[in-house]
């Protein structure tokens, strides 16, 4: 895929003609497994970039933090957001200043003055956002491995439990009300298919129809979800899963780069080989969960974190005087571009 042709086509007519973008783009490029360069055919294109705030923005009452094109994925952060996100070694923006060179597929002047000066940005603090974004991965890949692993009966449980938190506003909002009752629990299922199932007892008098609605709705999407557990597609549900493990890795990697060296590296060249085995499938089992030897790797590379980390040249925190200089100066050339 020629994304640089792709950006030309009529569905990214809002890179050129919305104000807030054209020429105050100061960076585009590819996000995702095409900026890490995990990529397959299935893979969806997402663009990230950075775009100056405007005059009326830094000198006005306007205010603005970012764009967004959900039906091509672009995200493009105002430049003042992006340098608040940088400060904390945010992963998700870290990555925009890592691409390699021939895969941005924009950089303005002032776009390449700002990724001159990224390791402005760099500091210890990419320990915790780093570790922290691949801790929150790893808990998604075990729920999703616990979760699918459960016995149906506990299914249901949890099924009541969500159901019952779902409720929960709606029963502070009308609690007051003497609108009649409802009563929600498991017992054995008139369903032959299931051992157990949800039951309800509801008896309201001249309650609000849309209230109703509200309350119903609720309960459906939380059973709705949680019925598809049961009839999920396992080769799609392996294919998330795995892609969970390759960038629960792949964090791992990126923060490390930081650490030991103070640069930021998106594009995973040379971890190529062991990120595409984890989502392929290699270091998964039949069941669904991961080998050992999936779980050695994560070991190894959550030592190499924590060993970084005390070891790191980087500051504890960026030098602020150094970046408010930088970021005035680049506002300043900012307020003079029209257009």
């Amino acid at each position: 895929m020629d994304l640089h042709t792709l950006i030309r086509s009529k569905d990214y007519d809002f890179l050129r003609d919305h104000p807030r973008l054209g020429k105050r783009i100061m960076i585009l490029g590819p996000g995702g497994s095409y900026a890490y360069g995990t990529n397959n055919e299935n893979s969806d294109i997402d663009i990230r970039g950075i775009t100056l705030n405007t005059p009326s923005d830094l000198l006005g009452l306007t205010e603005f933090e970012q764009y967004e094109d959900r039906g091509t994925d672009t995200v493009i952060y105002s430049f003042n957001k992006m340098v608040r996100l940088l400060l904390e070694c945010n992963p998700n923006t870290c990555e925009i200043l890592g691409l390699d060179r021939e895969d941005y597929l924009m950089v303005s002047e002032l776009g390449q003055e700002l990724l001159d000066h990224r390791k402005l940005f760099l500091s210890k603090r990419a320990a915790k956002s780093f570790g922290g974004y691949a801790g929150a991965q790893l808990r998604r890949l075990q729920n999703a491995i616990a979760r699918d692993s459960m016995p149906q009966t506990e299914r249901e449980q949890h099924i009541l439990n969500s159901v019952r938190n779902a409720l929960a506003d709606f029963a502070r909002r009308y609690e007051s009300f003497e609108k009649g009752s409802i009563r929600l629990y498991i017992d054995r299922a008139e369903n032959p298919q299931l051992e157990t199932e949800i039951f309800v007892d509801a008896n309201y008098r001249h309650l609000p129809l849309r209230d109703y609605e509200h309350m119903w709705a609720g309960m459906h999407n939380v059973v709705k979800d949680y019925e598809k557990i049961g009839k999920r597609n396992k080769k799609k549900d392996n294919n998330h899963l795995n892609k969970h493990a390759m960038h629960l890795i792949r964090l791992f990697m990126m923060g490390i780069d930081i650490l030991e060296k103070g640069e930021i590296r998106t594009r995973r060249r040379e971890d190529l080989g062991l990120l595409l085995k984890i989502r392929s499938g290699g270091f998964q089992k039949e069941d669904g969960t991961f080998s050992g030897e999936f779980y050695d790797i994560l070991a190894d590379y959550e030592a190499r974190l924590e060993r970084a980390t005390k070891e790191s040249a980087l500051p504890d925190g960026p030098d602020m005087e150094k970046v408010e200089e930088f970021v005035e100066s680049m506002n300043r050339r900012a307020i003079e571009i029209r257009g």
